[in-house]
C-alpha cells in the first residue's frame, strides 16, 4: 500500500512562509550545533483532536531518560548529530536516533508505504535557504526528514518543518494498528535551559484503495535540560571505541538512499532483524574486534533491497 504522492505538494505548501524569512547560516549552524551536550529529557505525548467517528483518545504517554548528542560531522553545509542513552544507574548505553542537517538539500528521502522510503526532489522554491532534517533509526536506518528555515523572532531560535510522512513511531507499533502512518510538522526551539522538540502529529490510516482516514491528532513534546548529575563517560567511551564502525554502517546507508529509487527493508515493522546484528557487531568492536566489513554487507544483503517505484 502506498501513500499518495503528496511529497512535492506538501513541500510547496510550505514555501510561503520560508521564503519571507532571511538567511543567517552562520547563526543557524550555531542553533544547530547548540544541540550538542548532556541532557535529562522528557517525552511527552498527548493525543488532542479525535477525528474519526467512535474513536476513544488513547492514554497519555511518558517517559525519559539521560541523553548525550555528540558532533559526529561538521562542515558549512552538513551537521550530524547523533544520540546515546545511559542508564543512571548501570551506565548501559543505547545507541540512540540520529539527526542529519543539511543546508539547501537537493533531495530528502520520504515515508511512502510500509518499511519504503523513496528519494524526491526538494523544489527549489522551498529548498532556498532552508535545511533539511532527517532523522535515523538506531539501526542508522530511515525514519523522516523535513524542510525549514531557522526564525530569530524576539530572539527565539526555532526551526520548524513543512509537513512530511513518517512511520509509526516505537513506542506504537508494538501497541496499536489502527493506524499505519504519521503526517508531522517538526518545531525544535533553542532554551535557556537546553532545547526542546515539539511534534505536531496526525495519526493517518492508509488503505489499498488510496483512501486514508485520519485518526486524530497528537501533540509530542521532547524537553531537554542540560544537566552536569549524570555521568555519560560509558556513553562517550562507547561512541570512542565504536565510532568507526557506525561510520561503515552510515556509509551503506548513503549509498541506498543515493539511489533514485530508495530503500525497501525486508524487516518486521520492529526493525529488530538488522538492530540486532549490528548492535552485536558494535559491541564486538567495543571490546576489541577489527570492523568486519564483510558481516556489515551480510546484513544489508539480506535485509535491504531497491524500493519499487509505482
Amino acid at each position: 500500500m502506498k501513500l499518495l504522492s503528496a511529497g512535492a505538494l506538501l513541500l510547496l505548501a510550505s514555501s510561503g512562509a520560508a521564503s519571507a524569512q532571511s538567511v543567517d547560516t552562520a547563526r543557524d549552524r550555531a542553533s544547530i550545533l547548540a544541540m550538542q551536550g548532556e541532557y535529562t529529557v522528557d517525552f511527552a505525548f498527548d493525543e488532542t483532536v479525535l477525528l474519526k467517528p467512535g474513536y476513544e483518545r488513547a492514554p497519555a504517554m511518558r517517559s525519559g531518560g539521560n541523553e548525550v548528542v555528540i558532533v559526529v560531522e561538521d562542515s558549512p553545509q552538513r551537521i550530524v548529530l547523533q544520540h546515546l542513552l545511559v542508564d543512571g544507574k548501570s551506565g548501559h548505553v543505547t545507541k540512540h536516533w540520529r539527526q542529519d542537517w543539511v543546508y539547501e538539500a537537493a533531495t530528502r528521502f520520504e515515508f511512502s508505504a510500509e518499511q519504503t522510503w523513496v528519494v524526491r526532489t526538494i523544489p527549489a522554491a522551498v529548498n532556498k535557504g532552508a535545511w533539511t532534517q532527517c532523522v535515523y533509526e538506531v539501526s542508522d536506518a530511515p525514519r523522516y526528514c523535513g524542510t525549514g528555515r531557522w526564525s530569530y523572532a524576539n530572539n527565539v531560535p526555532t526551526w520548524t518543518s513543512d509537513l512530511s510522512w513518517r512511520p509509526l513511531p516505537r513506542r506504537e507499533y508494538t501497541r496499536r494498528s489502527d493506524y499505519n502512518a504519521l503526517v508531522v510538522i517538526n518545531r525544535h526551539t533553542l532554551t535557556p535551559g537546553g532545547w526542546t522538540h515539539e511534534q505536531f502529529n496526525t495519526k493517518v490510516q492508509r488503505n489499498a484503495d488510496g483512501r486514508q482516514v485520519e485518526i486524530a491528532r497528537e501533540f509530542g513534546f521532547n524537553d531537554y535540560l542540560k544537566t552536569s548529575e549524570v555521568d555519560f563517560s560509558p556513553a562517550r567511551n562507547y561512541w570512542s571505541a565504536t565510532a568507526g564502525f557506525w561510520a561503515q554502517v552510515r556509509q551503506r546507508w548513503e549509498g541506498w538512499l543515493g539511489r533514485a529509487s530508495g530503500v525497501h527493508l525486508k524487516t518486521q515493522l520492529d526493525g529488530m532483524a538488522m538492530i540486532i546484528p549490528l548492535f552485536e557487531q558494535a559491541e564486538a568492536v567495543q571490546g576489541g574486534a577489527a570492523v568486519d566489513e564483510a558481516k556489515i554487507d551480510t546484513v544489508f544483503a539480506r535485509f535491504v533491497e531497491p524500493a519499487s517505484i509505482k
